[in-house]
Parts: C-alpha cells; sequence; structure tokens
C-alpha cells in the first residue's frame, strides 16, 4: 500500500469526523488506523472507525495486492466481522462519504 493512500483516507477521516463532532453533541467517533496485519503477513493497512455510544464500527481495508480499491464493513466493536467486505473505488473516496458513514450507520 503506497502511503499516499492511507494518507489520503486518514485526510478525509480527520475531516468527516471533525463535521461529525460539529453536527452531533451524542456521537464522537474515535477512529484509529492499525498496521497490526502486517505483523501477521498480510500486506494491509486498516482503519477502525468506533462509536463507543452504539458499539458500532466501521472497519476499513487498504489492501496492497488491490491499490486502487477501499474494502470496508459495517460491524460491531464486540463482534468479529461477518460476510464479505463491501468496495468502494478509492479514487471516489470522499469527505462525505465518509462522514454520511458515520451519520446514518452511528446515529441509528
Amino acid at each position: 500500500m503506497t502511503s499516499q493512500s492511507l494518507e489520503k483516507l486518514c485526510d478525509l477521516a480527520t475531516l468527516a469526523h471533525t463535521r461529525i463532532q460539529k453536527d452531533f453533541d451524542d456521537l464522537d467517533p474515535i477512529v484509529g488506523v492499525s498496521q497490526n496485519m502486517r505483523k501477521n503477513a498480510v500486506p494491509a493497512d486498516a482503519m477502525t472507525i468506533d462509536c463507543l455510544r452504539s458499539g458500532k464500527r466501521i472497519i476499513i481495508i487498504l489492501h496492497d495486492q488491490y491499490p486502487d480499491v477501499l474494502m470496508y464493513q459495517f460491524s460491531f466493536k464486540e463482534k468479529d466481522p461477518k460476510g464479505s467486505f463491501k468496495e468502494l473505488d478509492l479514487a471516489d473516496l470522499t469527505e462525505q462519504i465518509l462522514y454520511d458513514w458515520m451519520c446514518n450507520y452511528f446515529a441509528k
């Protein structure tokens, strides 16, 4: 994974997170980036966006074998992800998409 892809994801997540904090008093997502998959020989980086209030989690994977694709899943913090991940072209990712994911999934 190029550091540019991870940097883009982090920048957009920061912008979306800032808007969520401004727009919702009761939502304060926690955004984390992990490279632990690499330590386990999986060539990928992961971002988690957690909502502590609801226990919901958004998982985002950037895999080296698919450099132009972002894989994501809506799940729960205390449960292992189930099913397959959805895909989005990394070039199509915007701050608004991340904002909408957080707003729509966490606020329900």
